[in-house]
């Protein structure tokens, strides 16, 4: 009874945030890394390469990357140590998680898990972030993608969001 409630008054806050975020233009998206899944080990090494291919990502667009601090990590870094999992070049490293990453500068970003042999595993991202177009909107927001699209909400959503997936994961 009490697991069913919860799931309840977490599908109702899910629904009202998602209706206030819709109504608002967004100045960026929100993209969750990995879907529903997050940012763990993938199911095969091409599972981050498929879903970074589906996107349409600009500068002040956001990564969400959802994972279990001290499990889970993650390194942005030069392509070279993306394609050789190794940590020469690192240009940043984030060890909490969740962990939201603005995306300030056009151009391919690389992003990796350095724990154990995760990156070898698959568990890498390479993005080719987009300018915004001169009108100053998000291609991806204003077609309907499938994306969190309030920048108003996201550290709470965010929290909150975390906070759900680590209960029910």
């Amino acid at each position: 009874m009490a697991k069913e409630c919860s799931v309840l008054l977490l599908m109702a806050f899910v629904i009202s945030c998602m209706i206030i975020g819709s109504t608002a233009q967004p100045d960026h998206v929100v993209h969750i890394v990995g879907g529903g899944k997050g940012w763990t080990l993938p199911p095969n090494k091409t599972f981050y390469d498929e879903w970074a291919a589906t996107k349409n990502i600009t500068v002040g667009d956001k990564l969400m990357f959802l994972f279990h601090t001290s499990i889970y990590n993650i390194m942005q870094v030069s392509k070279e140590d993306y394609d050789t999992c190794n940590d020469r070049n690192v240009i940043n490293r984030w060890f909490l998680g969740p962990t939201i990453i603005n995306i300030t500068e056009p151009g391919m970003h690389y992003y990796y898990d350095e724990i154990g042999l995760h990156c070898e595993a698959g568990q890498k991202l390479a993005i080719n972030v987009m300018e915004k177009s001169s009108n100053g909107v998000n291609a991806a927001a204003a077609s309907g993608s499938n994306m969190l699209k309030s920048s108003k909400y996201v550290g709470f959503f965010g929290t909150f969001v975390y906070f759900a997936y680590s209960l029910f994961m």
